[in-house]
């Protein structure tokens, strides 16, 4: 009967995935010795055992010894022939093996059981492996991480997301992945799945200048290791720019800089931050997406695209990038190229259809700043 091969999804199933790696770690702790001495005390138990029934109840044969040999493996474990032996003798050596072959279930199920409780141990302690594909990493934590967590939990965002940080539990709750380590170390970024991302942010621990030198040595872990990955940082100091941008870093956000041009934008126009906080913070009927543009739409004007996104999709086009330049209110002689994707404010991903959200794992790093949807 041909055997059914297992389906891939089940093969890539993140829980599949991380008890193949906790399988992999046991492995290389195990002490190969043992497990050889265990094997020839087995071996040599049941040989004497063998030869002692043979003795008292065989002819002496080979062929007698081999078959003797076979009832002392199947009575070690669990399936012997109780009516192999007959004398007095050969039922105190079967008994003897039977206590022996109990003996070696519990210990195997000791072992078992100590290895399920070291899976759970360690994934509670985050000491295991995120096994996901596509997901999001968030390096380091602080409140616009948190805030960064909460807006990714919904409906829109398809990714998983891990977060992989120095703490003793997890600070994002229910249905992320913790990791517990260091976004500098290569093995700890290995265990949070670097290689199989979309995309790493990196968020400083806390306002100081020490937070920004560690996200930049964590960029450059990321890139040293994963360089096809796509990062996006946090700045604490706006002199650290060109220290981040040396480090690969795809994408910046300066918050002392945004903040400060948002409060003075708002001195002189009152209730604008109120505007840009419930764009940026996914506020109703406000939500951020980079999309793509139909063929159609090649060679239309800028005023005919957005009276097109309006009519059609309900979305209000902010901006067009072409060339990983972002053109924001141009000239109304702007024609749409091939290549050419967009910036809208729409109610949510289902105005958008059959309208494409970018993904920008996709796209190179110096062509396309944004990632996902950005609200």
């Amino acid at each position: 009967m041909a055997r059914v091969p297992l389906p891939t999804p089940v093969l890539t199933s993140p829980i599949i995935r991380r008890v193949a790696w906790h399988v992999r770690r046991v492995a290389g702790q195990l002490d190969r010795r043992f497990f050889v001495s265990l094997t020839e005390g087995i071996v040599i138990v049941v040989v004497l055992a063998a030869i002692l029934i043979t003795l008292l109840e065989k002819p002496l044969k080979v062929e007698s010894l081999f078959d003797s040999f076979n009832w002392g493996i199947a009575t070690v474990l669990g399936a012997g022939d109780s009516a192999f032996v007959t004398s007095p003798g050969g039922r105190i050596v079967s008994w003897l093996l039977i206590l022996f072959g109990v003996a070696m279930l519990g210990m195997i199920t000791g072992a078992l059981v100590a290895l399920v409780i070291d899976f759970l141990l360690k994934e509670g302690q985050g000491l295991g492996s995120a096994g996901h594909k596509d997901h999001i990493i968030v390096c380091g934590w602080n409140s616009t991480a948190r805030d960064l967590i909460d807006e990714l939990k919904g409906d829109d965002y398809p990714q998983k997301v891990v977060v992989l940080a120095d703490l003793d539990k997890n600070p994002a709750g229910s249905g992320v992945y913790f990791v517990r380590g260091d976004a500098t170390d290569a093995e700890d970024l290995e265990r949070a799945g670097i290689a199989d991302a979309s995309a790493a942010l990196v968020f400083p621990v806390d306002g100081s200048d020490e937070a920004d030198m560690h996200s930049i040595l964590a960029l450059m872990a990321i890139d040293a290791v994963a360089p096809h990955v796509r990062t996006v940082a946090e700045v604490n100091n706006p002199k650290h720019e060109p220290h981040f941008i040396r480090a690969s870093v795809d994408e910046l956000l300066v918050t002392s800089k945004v903040a400060s041009r948002l409060l003075a934008r708002s001195a002189l126009y009152p209730g604008l931050s109120g505007i840009i906080t419930d764009i940026v913070s996914g506020g109703e009927g406000s939500e951020l997406y980079r999309i793509t543009l139909p063929d159609e739409y090649i060679g239309q004007s800028i005023d005919s695209v957005a009276t097109l996104l309006r009519r059609d999709h309900k979305a209000t086009l902010l901006s067009v990038n072409r060339g990983g330049r972002a053109f924001v209110n141009p000239g109304t002689d702007f024609v749409l190229q091939a290549g050419d994707d967009a910036i809208v404010v729409a109610e949510g991903l289902g105005s958008l259809a059959p309208l494409q959200v970018r993904d920008m794992s996709s796209i190179a790093p110096q062509t396309a700043p944004a990632i996902v949807p950005t609200a």
